[in-house]
């Protein structure tokens, strides 16, 4: 799909280490993704001050951005739209998944039956999309113990969020 693609990939994990460095309990990230050689090229003395002049022109560089307000993600996202130079977005947010054989039990949208649940497991999703569609995401699983060592169960995968996918998508149209 895209020649960023693998940047795309390396970019939503550098992120997710970026949040994870700053530990659970957190809320939504949201990142704006830039050509660092569009950047360099744009704001050379920004570039130079962060060291984004030495990078690869084919790169991107992640910019996150203000705290998000307290409302629904996907209300947030619906207001969302970025400029021309912004050429995708990411972000991250804490999740609890249930097993198969758990999810019967939890009403669709019970949030907080699902948090409740003995079966969960609390993860932390990083999405990140670009403009002509390409995707990538990472899942990290947080340890049952609450050890931050134990921290290193990821999945990768494009389909791991396929709303949150659109909803990106929709923010950059």
């Amino acid at each position: 799909m895209s020649e960023f693609l693998s940047v795309l990939e390396q970019a939503t994990a550098e992120i997710e280490q970026h949040v994870h460095a700053a530990g659970w309990d957190r809320g939504p990230a949201l990142f704006a993704l830039v050509s660092s050689g569009q950047f360099a090229i744009d704001d050379p003395q920004t570039a130079a001050r962060l060291g984004i002049d030495r990078l690869p022109p084919q790169t991107l560089t992640p910019i996150e951005q203000q705290d998000l307000p307290d409302q629904p993600l996907d209300e947030v996202l619906a207001g969302l739209e970025w400029p021309a130079s912004v050429v995708g977005c990411a972000v991250t947010q804490e999740i609890v998944i249930l097993p198969p054989s758990a999810e019967a039990s939890v009403a669709d949208g019970d949030a907080d039956a699902a948090a409740a649940h003995p079966e969960r497991r609390e993860a932390r999703l990083a999405v990140g999309v670009l403009r002509d569609g390409s995707s990538a995401a990472l899942l990290r699983l947080r340890s049952v113990d609450g050890s931050a060592e134990a921290d290193e169960d990821r999945l990768t995968g494009a389909d791991l969020a396929p709303n949150l996918v659109e909803a990106l998508l929709a923010t950059l149209r």
